[in-house]
């Protein structure tokens, strides 16, 4: 997608580069890239030439933490421009169970307002109702009524949760185009090009990429059992194939892409007031679901990022934008466990399917002598139970499904939503929190399950891997830890093995800008010494 970065240019980039004033910046681009973990981070940065590497050579954060234990993508981006925890901005999931909705879809999408008739969890009207606090963007615009508040995702919940309740543009994949829930009337021009551009892409056969050595080294079939070999691909793509390019770093360039067009039209960074655009790249959480983490796949993908970040922030340079960047992530990834065992970790393991929500309540039924569905959930997280159980029966349903959950050896803890309630909010670093302090991060008394399940370190919620061999969501720390790193032209290095939170981007931002947050309003701190941020004393 270099190609399309470049042509982002014909929007009127200029030729100069200056060098960047002292003062607050006019533009904030927040970049998350979604499951870039921080044991990609450490393994790929000697590698980086690009963008990747001109970030981290400003403040870097390598224990960065989404602390909560829900490391989904729907919660992941919530905290990063809010500066709260799943437990108080209310996303606890990509989705949860409602049973007192009138409709029998009972799960309810994160970014959806099921109050809209016909909404379903998977066919919806994409809305921030959910996001129960406002985002830095809305702060700003609070603040100055002429600030711009733009989001450019690959996902449509991340584009929401990153840019809240009053965004000026909105801008996510659908799975052929880039898509609005706004008004498309007031679209900006270069949004039609790209997907024009893209359009004409897609229907182009692409020859599989080139990797370098350190890529052709990982190159390392492996052999899952109901699903094709994994390991060594290069993101060859036959013509039309929209899946194909979404799975790519194709997918992550046309997004870089269409927010340099959307910078350069709607003149971000050029106003009265300063803006801000969250950009959120989904394609290596695609492919470390459908190639895992530590194969050719995933080195081509970083790669391929890497240049396409170079290029789009030259395009910036170019622009003479005083702008700053923050890049982190939604969530970390575990690689699968059938490549995890080759590497020696005898304990990689696939869940047992019995352990499904569904599956336990059945024998949970057989046993009490009761008739229909008693659970409804995964097979970790939130679990409820089913409100077809008759009160009399709640506890015994409840007892009992604690404790065959809690004897099955691929189980480390359960604990009932009373557990978790009653558990204080933790003040330790995130590095220091134990299970229940993770899982209360995550718990909202509305939105809760009846119980949250925890699988053993190392064990993936996938039992059969026919479509994602690999995935993420447990309070362990490699989905946990997480970069963050704040760039800005006149930074100089300065690499931190401190443990911070996501929850401090926002109000290290707002600090940043001088927009006052007072005290509890978010659970994140500033971080001092962060681009000659000057946090408050109180």
């Amino acid at each position: 997608m270099r190609n399309l970065i470049a042509a982002a240019a014909a929007f009127g980039f200029a030729t100069a580069a200056t060098a960047l004033p002292a003062a607050p910046p006019k533009l904030l681009i927040v970049i998350s890239i979604d499951q870039y973990s921080s044991d990609l981070f450490d393994e790929y940065r000697g590698q980086f030439k690009g963008g990747l590497a001109r970030i981290a050579s400003g403040t870097a954060f390598r224990n960065g933490f989404q602390s909560h234990a829900a490391t989904e993508t729907c919660p992941g981006h919530a905290t990063i421009l809010t500066g709260v925890h799943p437990a108080r901005s209310g996303i606890i999931a990509n989705q949860w169970v409602d049973q007192s909705i009138g409709r029998p879809d009972k799960y309810v999408y994160c970014a959806e307002d099921e109050r809209v008739a016909g909404s379903t969890s998977s066919k919806y009207t994409l809305s921030a109702e959910h996001l129960r606090v406002p985002t830095l963007g809305d702060l700003m615009k609070q603040r100055w009524p002429t600030s711009r508040n733009v989001a450019v995702a690959g996902k449509d919940r991340s584009a929401v949760m990153m840019s809240g309740h009053s965004a000026d543009q909105t801008w996510y994949w659908d799975g052929t185009r880039f898509a609005t829930s706004l008004d498309r009337a007031k679209a900006p021009a270069s949004v039609a090009a790209i997907n024009a551009a893209l359009a004409k892409s897609i229907a182009t056969a692409r020859e599989p990429l080139t990797p370098t050595p350190f890529c052709a080294a990982k190159a390392t079939p492996i052999t899952v059992a109901e699903h094709a070999p994994v390991g060594n691909g290069a993101f060859a793509r036959a013509a039309g194939d929209s899946k194909a390019f979404r799975n790519s770093p194709e997918a992550d360039g046309a997004i870089l892409a269409l927010s340099a067009a959307l910078i350069q039209e709607m003149k971000l960074g050029q106003g009265p007031s300063p803006d801000v655009i969250g950009i959120g790249l989904s394609a290596t959480d695609y492919v470390g679901h459908y190639f895992g983490t530590e194969g050719q796949e995933m080195c081509l993908q970083l790669m391929s990022l890497d240049r396409d970040l170079g290029d789009f922030m030259r395009l910036l340079d170019s622009n003479r934008l005083d702008y700053a960047v923050v890049l982190t992530a939604d969530h970390g990834g575990l690689d699968l466990p059938e490549r995890a065992r080759i590497k020696g970790n005898k304990d990689a393991q696939r869940v047992n399917p019995g352990l499904a929500a569904a599956e336990v309540g059945k024998g949970i039924a057989a046993k009490l002598g009761m008739t229909g569905p008693t659970l409804i959930g995964d097979v970790s997280g939130d679990i409820w139970i089913d409100d077809k159980v008759p009160a009399a029966n709640r506890a015994k349903v409840l007892d009992e499904a604690i404790g065959r959950y809690r004897a099955h050896p691929q189980v480390e803890a359960v604990f009932t939503r009373d557990d978790i309630a009653r558990t204080a909010m933790p003040t330790a670093t995130p590095d220091k929190w134990s299970l229940i302090q993770r899982a209360r991060a995550s718990f909202d008394p509305q939105r809760s399950g009846d119980f949250y399940v925890i699988l053993k370190y190392g064990v993936t919620p996938i039992g059969h891997a026919t479509g994602a061999v690999a995935t993420h969501g447990s309070p362990w720390d490699y989905d946990r830890r997480v970069p963050i790193l704040f760039w800005r032209g006149l930074a100089s290095p300065d690499p931190r093995d401190e443990a911070v939170e996501t929850v401090d981007i926002m109000p290290t931002l707002a600090a940043l800008l001088g927009i006052d947050i007072a005290p509890g309003q978010v659970d994140g701190k500033c971080l001092r010494g962060i681009l000659n941020v000057v946090c408050p004393t109180r």
